[in-house]
C-alpha cells in the first residue's frame, strides 16, 4: 500500500500579492496618482482633444497645418531651440568645474554655496530688472566702458543676448546643484586608487570622474534644457517678443489668449512638447551609448 503525501497549502492570494509587492502600502501612492492624473494628466489629454477642434473648421489637423505652414509661427521653433540649447549647454558646461571643486572641504564653502544659489530665489522678473538696469544703453556697464573710451553703448538687453543671459543666471544655480550631487556620489577612493598609480588629475578627471560624471550630466542637461525651452516672462521682458526672441510659448499664448483661439493655442502647446521630448530623447540615446557601467556611487 502506497501512502502519499499530502499536498501542500496553497499560499493565499493576499500572501502571493504580498511577495510581488502589493499589499496595504501600495495605498500610499493614491495621493500621488490622484495628484498626477489631476494636475498633469488630465490637462494634457485635455489640451490634446482641444488641439484637434479646430475654432475656424478644416478638419482635426487643421491647427498643426495652420502651424507649419505659418512662418511667423513656425520659425518660434528654431528662436527657442537656438535660446535653450546653447544656454542649457553653457550652464552644464560652467556647472561641472564648479561643482568639482565645491565637492571638498574648504573654508568658506557654505558661503559660495550660498551666493551661487541665490539667483534662483530673485524670480525671473527681478532677474530681467537688474539685467535692465545693469546692461541697458544707460546702465552701469554701459557707462564703465564709456570711461575705457567706448565710443557707443554695447545693445545686450531687449534683444537675444538678454534673455540668453537670464537664462544663464536662473539655470546655472540649478545646474551646479544637480553636478554637485552626482559629483559628490562618485566614490573618492575610485580617484585616489589611480594617484597612487601616477596618474595626474587632469587625466583621473579625463578617464574616472566624466565617464561616471556622464549619465548624471545628460540628465542635467535635460532639466535645464526643459527649463530653458519653456521661456516666457525674459523673452518679453529683456527681449524682443514680437522680433528675435518671441520664442513657441509666446506664440502659445497669443494664440490662446490675445486672439482667444484656443484650439490653436493648444496645438502650439502640444508642438512644443514634443519638440522637447525629441530633444530629450537624443540627449537620452546618446547617454545610453555613451557609458553603460555602474556609476560608482557610494554606499
Amino acid at each position: 500500500m502506497t501512502v502519499t503525501a499530502p499536498a501542500p497549502d496553497r499560499p493565499s492570494v493576499k500572501h502571493r500579492l504580498a511577495e510581488r509587492g502589493v499589499d496595504r502600502t501600495l495605498l500610499l501612492l493614491v495621493p500621488g496618482v490622484l495628484f498626477v492624473v489631476l494636475l498633469f494628466a488630465y490637462p494634457v489629454l485635455y489640451g490634446l482633444q482641444l488641439s484637434f477642434q479646430p475654432s475656424e473648421g478644416g478638419g482635426p489637423f487643421a491647427n498643426y497645418r495652420r502651424f507649419f505652414s505659418d512662418p511667423y509661427l513656425f520659425d518660434t521653433i528654431w528662436i527657442t531651440l537656438r535660446l535653450a540649447l546653447p544656454a542649457a549647454l553653457i550652464n552644464v558646461l560652467a556647472s561641472i568645474p564648479i561643482a568639482y571643486r565645491m565637492r571638498g572641504r574648504f573654508r568658506g564653502k557654505r558661503l559660495l554655496t550660498t551666493i551661487l544659489v541665490v539667483p534662483i530665489t530673485l524670480g525671473t522678473v527681478l532677474t530681467a530688472e537688474g539685467l535692465i538696469r545693469y546692461l541697458d544703453p544707460v546702465g552701469w556697464f554701459n557707462k564703465i566702458l564709456a570711461l575705457f573710451g567706448a565710443d557707443e553703448p554695447v545693445r545686450l538687453v531687449h534683444n537675444y543676448w538678454g534673455v540668453l543671459f537670464s537664462l544663464i543666471i536662473t539655470g546655472l544655480p540649478f545646474a551646479f546643484l544637480l553636478t554637485l550631487s552626482y559629483l559628490s556620489g562618485i566614490d573618492p577612493t575610485l580617484e585616489q586608487a589611480a594617484a597612487t598609480l601616477g596618474a595626474d588629475r587632469r587625466r583621473r578627471f579625463r578617464y574616472i570622474t566624466l565617464p561616471l560624471l556622464a549619465p548624471g550630466l545628460a540628465i542635467t542637461f535635460c532639466l535645464t534644457f526643459v527649463l530653458a525651452f519653456s521661456v516666457f516672462p525674459s523673452a518679453y521682458l529683456v527681449g524682443l517678443p514680437q522680433g528675435e526672441t518671441r520664442v513657441i510659448s509666446i506664440a502659445a499664448y497669443e494664440a490662446a489668449f490675445r486672439d482667444s483661439d484656443y484650439p490653436l493655442g493648444s496645438a502650439i502647446a502640444m508642438i512644443m512638447a514634443v519638440v522637447m521630448l525629441a530633444v530629450i530623447g537624443l540627449v537620452l540615446l546618446w547617454r545610453s551609448r555613451l557609458y553603460r557601467g555602474a556609476t560608482g556611487g557610494k554606499g
